[in-house]
């Protein structure tokens, strides 16, 4: 709402669509740009609704994200500054008729009369209004997906108010995670051989009800890349309701199949994920990733039920591990600890780490491994008999007789040495 209106003086009238143009201006300038809301469409397409500009980081430069909303489905286009000014300037006035602009500390609108006169409105938000400052780190980082995208409304994230689309606040923790995923995906995929990559195939293993998938495929394409993007969910009513979703929003390259990790063979994978997956079902995941010579495998392991009843507790760790909750805690850190050598003897750089903060999820841990290349994979090659040794002594130390990524790996090569 408007605290102080500032009315332009008579003069200035005539040109108030050049000084919204330049107000618009200032504001990418000075880093006071919010967003821009172009509204009342005029001429063809009858089906067009509304424009919604904003600022977007696309490989390091600044760009405007015009998201187009229609009837029936939006279509988002990045434009870089000089040239989205110069299409937004066009626009005001031939095919809308009502610009509101928001900045941090202003409200503007541009209005046209029905025989095409502008009139300005200039008001200072009031405290309470004004978007909370953030530093240029938390703008980039909230700038990785845009809210406004209509699927979200089909997964229950987001619902209008006022004819703005607005994040459920039940939702709040999901869509925090779901940024945080893009962002570890984003520094992934810069040191990852799919960087310089046209095209990109992504599998989401227990899918669900899609957030993550519809992001990925989001992202993707607002990176310029020509995205391939499955989910795969045993859940039938997920997929369809995920299908029906995609389809409505003319989303090509996002497709959800029925189908389980341990049976499904994609033509073309270059980033597996999976997320949440069950006991050995994650082993599978990622040995299926390792099968198809994936470039990136994200995991975040969930019930780590195999190797729990295999440990022989060593006398000196037998005090702590007396108690039940740091015998399973141990048990989770020695799992995911065998699955990160592995994927390292396997020519991948690999992490663990914690996700998302615990206050959001209690499964939390992620395993990320980004495929090694050139000389790097070539000294990792090297360091594959050391990192074996490793694997073994923590199998003897705790008296494991198997693991069932390890196991999976194992019959490769024995299949492959019979061949």
């Amino acid at each position: 709402m408007f605290s102080t209106l500032i009315d332009p003086p008579p003069a200035a009238l005539a040109d108030a669509r050049e000084r919204f143009v330049v107000l618009l201006r200032t504001a990418l300038a000075d880093g006071s740009f919010v967003k821009l809301l172009l509204s009342k469409h005029v001429g063809a397409p009858d089906t067009l609704e509304r424009l919604t500009v904003r600022e977007v980081q696309l490989r390091g430069q600044r760009q405007l994200s015009f998201l187009w909303r229609h009837q029936t489905k939006d279509v988002t286009k990045n434009h870089p500054l000089d040239e989205g000014l110069t299409q937004v300037a066009a626009l005001l006035g031939r095919d809308f008729h009502n610009a509101h602009l928001l900045t941090r500390s202003q409200e503007i609108q541009l209005a046209f009369s029905r025989k095409g006169k502008p009139s300005l409105r200039v008001g200072a938000l009031a405290a309470e209004d004004q978007p909370a400052e953030t530093s240029a780190h938390d703008k980039a980082k909230q700038r990785l997906l845009p809210l406004e995208a209509p699927f979200w409304t089909d997964l229950g994230l987001t619902h209008e108010v006022k004819g703005e689309r607005q994040l459920v606040p039940a939702m709040s923790r999901k869509w925090k995670q779901i940024n945080k995923f893009i962002e570890v995906m984003s520094a992934a995929l810069r040191s990852s051989p799919l960087a310089a990559s046209p095209e990109v195939h992504v599998v989401d293993f227990g899918s669900g009800k899609g957030y993550l998938t519809f992001a990925m495929h989001d992202w993707l394409v607002g990176q310029g890349k020509r995205a391939q993007v499955t989910g795969v969910e045993l859940r039938e009513d997920m997929v369809r309701l995920c299908n029906e979703s995609a389809a409505r929003h003319g989303l090509t390259g996002l497709h959800f199949d029925q189908g389980d990790v341990r049976s499904y063979t994609p033509a073309r994978l270059d980033v597996m994920i999976a997320l949440h997956a069950c006991d050995t079902a994650t082993d599978h995941a990622i040995h299926l990733g390792l099968r198809a010579g994936a470039a990136i495998i994200m995991c975040s392991p969930c019930c780590h039920k195999q190797i729990r009843p295999q440990m022989q507790t060593p006398p000196l760790l037998r005090p702590m591990l007396q108690h039940g909750i740091h015998l399973g805690q141990e048990a989770e850190m020695v799992t995911d600890s065998l699955r990160a050598l592995l994927l390292e003897s396997q020519g991948y750089e690999t992490q663990v780490f914690e996700f998302v903060a615990l206050e959001h999820t209690s499964k939390n841990k992620m395993i990320l491994a980004v495929k090694k290349s050139g000389a790097a994979l070539a000294a990792a090659e090297k360091r594959k008999p050391e990192l074996l040794a490793q694997i073994a002594e923590i199998k003897r130390f705790y008296g494991l007789r198997e693991q069932c990524l390890e196991t999976l790996i194992q019959d490769d090569v024995a299949r492959a040495g019979s061949a």
